[in-house]
């Protein structure tokens, strides 16, 4: 039954339920305190459901992108009154469903892309989600049969995360949610933690996380509860849907140049304004050029005619400074961008807020993402096309002067890719090596280095005419890269209430990409080939055939050289046991205090340490 502030929204926002095995009721404070601690991934209003017995209780917070009105309230319930749905996403081809779906007799009462969803569930059940092209975590109820359904869409885009024990199952959109709820212990997982020191990127694919009891839905997965007994099946594998490629390079251009163009319509799609974050790199540039393109050729229906909303973060004087590149893919677009200056003074502003936000251990501090998606909310833009996913997509991490350390890096995961065993003297051959540089500090060292997760698709059979870039860039996508920034930008955005869309990210577009010989993808000393041919004449020439990569990071050597040292030996100051029981401290202390006294830090310390200090940051929290 619902409640009085049953207002939840359409789309993106924060879902959350409580289900209690054994039939007691949930009162009403324990999923209430679960929804608020999510209040800000939907600030526009809370929404309640309790089953009749009120052992279930679902909640949601809006965020109000498609059909913003009272039609999209959630959790919604079908027209049967049978299912009970949350969803946090959007299916960016719900105009075709919902014809589809009305052509074999649906009646809808509200312009909302959720209740498409239900409809295709009456219809379809599991075979719905094959249907979608979107991002999205899902729950739905059934209330005749008891039975509950979540799902996570096929790259992990949207997050998942659950606890799950004989008398209870809780479920929400972040970790921290789950953790601060109260409803179950929530002590740290030494293990991930150590594994997380080890490999920043090597925890996001899999089903753990940091703490003990918190457990994710692996992207492309389903759960089903039944009965009290989960059963979780994959349902997505990107090898199963690889199609023909065309035989000719300019017939591979033009299908690409297809894909990414509708790609970005689609995402198009909002009745909200939208914009872009912009950082002059070729990724997101293409996407604000493609979208300029989209409006010469004409708006499509409940496309957002507000979208020339181009958000620029500068860092002055910084090496990773692309401001004049932002501006000149900004001009092209015909588009005025917002600049977001970001310098020294941004370090230890809001610290303790962004790396809460965060949610995890990274090997940087996000300032510059988190001001950046502050800055669209200041400026009521909800909505954000940007870049992600091509680096990992079409082979970006080769720089100018770097192609051997490109080869071997592409050799290295061939080897892994092929041998759970080879990946395991990866792991140690990559400690031995931090250990001799002094940038290794967990306690017992080598002789208890962290066993490696099972990482979703990373046992795939690749086919094995792949060469080792494509094999390399697979597993980048799926397993252990990509997976760990799209949980960073989904927090760092939703801490601010923006959706970010992904154009790289449609499914047409990735599975046709993967299929591309590895010589569309890198050749000549450039990367993204295919797409930057596909994008001649699109956008500015300069950016386009540009070889120059820098990430989208906070400017972390100059601020640990500068502001951020004082607060570095602060954090050591402090007693955490805890901390002190997986880390040589004094070993750390003594590097921090060198690279600080000699101002030594570059990117390469900044990315080997930081993990400890945020992990020791994370852990005095918890204290």
């Amino acid at each position: 039954m619902p409640t009085g502030k049953e207002k939840g929204a359409i789309a993106v926002c924060g879902i959350a339920g409580i289900l209690n095995l054994r039939g007691e009721p949930v009162e009403p404070s324990e999923i209430s305190r679960l929804t608020e601690l999510l209040a800000h991934r939907g600030p526009f209003g809370e929404g309640l459901w309790f089953s009749d017995d009120r052992s279930v209780a679902f909640g949601h917070r809006r965020l109000a992108i498609i059909d913003p009105t009272d039609g999209g309230y959630q959790p919604m319930r079908s027209d049967d009154g049978r299912y009970i749905i949350v969803f946090n996403g959007e299916i960016y081809n719900f105009l075709e469903l919902r014809r589809e779906l009305e052509a074999q007799g649906a009646i809808f009462r509200s312009q909302s892309d959720t209740e498409v969803v239900l409809a295709a569930w009456r219809r379809w059940r599991e075979d719905m989600l094959a249907r979608f092209n979107g991002m999205w975590a899902l729950a739905i109820y059934d209330t005749v049969a008891g039975d509950l359904f979540l799902a996570r869409d096929r790259f992990g885009i949207k997050p998942l995360l659950y606890f799950s024990s004989p008398s209870r199952f809780v479920f929400a959109s972040e970790q921290r949610a789950l953790v601060r709820s109260g409803l179950f212990d929530s002590s740290l997982d030494p293990v991930v933690a150590r594994r997380l020191i080890v490999d920043a990127f090597g925890i996001e694919g899999s089903e753990r996380t940091l703490f003990k009891q918190v457990r994710r839905l692996q992207s492309g997965h389903y759960m089903w509860m039944r009965q009290g007994r989960t059963e979780i099946t994959r349902w997505w594998r990107t090898l199963d849907h690889l199609p023909v490629v065309p035989k000719t390079e300019s017939e591979r251009i033009e299908r690409f140049r297809e894909l990414f163009m509708d790609a970005v319509a689609l995402r198009m799609r909002s009745d909200v304004p939208i914009g872009t974050c912009l950082s002059g790199g070729f990724d997101s540039s293409a996407v604000v050029c493609a979208m300029a393109e989209h409006e010469k050729a004409g708006l499509g229906l409940r496309d957002s005619a507000s979208w020339r909303h181009a958000f620029v973060a500068t860092f002055p004087g910084a090496r990773n400074d692309e401001r004049p590149q932002a501006e000149q893919a900004a001009a092209w677009a015909k588009v005025v961008p917002t600049i977001v200056e970001i310098d020294e003074t941004c370090a230890l502003n809001e610290i303790d807020r962004i790396l809460d936000d965060n949610d995890d251990l990274y090997i940087m501090l996000p300032t510059a993402v988190w001001l950046t998606y502050r800055e669209l909310r200041r400026h009521n833009v909800t909505v954000s096309l940007d870049g992600h996913g091509a680096d990992e997509l079409m082979g970006a991490y080769l720089q100018e002067g770097a192609g051997a350390a490109f080869r071997i890096r592409n050799s290295l995961a061939a080897l892994t890719s092929r041998s759970r065993l080879a990946g395991r003297s990866l792991d140690l051959v990559r400690a031995t090596v931090l250990n001799f540089r002094g940038q290794f500090f967990l306690r017992e060292g080598l002789a208890r280095l962290p066993q490696p997760l099972d990482l979703v698709a990373a046992d795939d059979h690749l086919p094995p005419d792949w060469g080792p870039l494509n094999r390399r860039l697979y597993k980048m996508f799926h397993s252990t890269v990509l997976p760990t920034i799209l949980r960073n930008f989904d927090r760092l955005s939703m801490a601010h209430g923006i959706e970010v869309r992904m154009p790289f990210m449609d499914w047409r577009l990735v599975t046709y990409t993967m299929a591309l010989p590895e010589a569309d993808k890198s050749s000549a000393g450039y990367t993204k080939l295919i797409a930057r041919r596909a994008m001649k004449d699109r956008m500015p020439e300069a950016i386009r055939m540009s070889r120059r990569k820098v990430g989208f990071n906070s400017p972390m050597p100059e601020w640990l050289n500068g502001p951020l040292s004082g607060w570095t030996m602060s954090l050591l100051d402090s007693k955490v046991p805890a901390f002190a029981e997986l880390v040589d401290e004094a070993r750390l202390r003594r590097e921090i205090q060198r690279l600080n006294l000699s101002k030594a830090w570059n990117w390469e310390t900044a990315g080997r340490i930081w993990p400890y200090l945020n992990l020791k940051w994370a852990m005095s929290r918890m204290s």
